[in-house]
């Protein structure tokens, strides 16, 4: 899958807001704004149960990986989410 369209549909999945459970979290980490070289996914399957984390790293931006957001989009369809939750920007390391 192209990165770009990746990218428009996970942006589509996190526009929706909250919609219940199960719920996927991304965080995007990296020593700068520009570069993001990690990326953190959270699922969580219903409301106080435990987060099941899993991280993928990238010598690039993370963001602009197409292996990385097609993996993404894969990890939001099998998980049935219904709601994809995004912290905005780049988090420090």
């Amino acid at each position: 899958m192209h990165v770009d369209k990746a990218k428009k549909r996970i942006a589509k999945q996190t526009k929706k807001g909250f919609k219940g459970y199960p719920l996927i979290s991304l965080e995007y980490f990296g020593n700068s704004e520009g570069c993001a070289t990690q990326v953190l996914v959270q699922f969580t399957i219903e409301e106080g149960a435990e987060v099941q984390e899993q991280r993928f790293s990238s010598e690039t931006d993370a963001r602009e990986s197409e292996v990385i957001q097609s993996a993404l989009v894969k990890i939001i369809e099998r998980s049935n989410a219904a709601s994809v939750t995004q912290v905005a920007g780049v988090s420090s390391l």
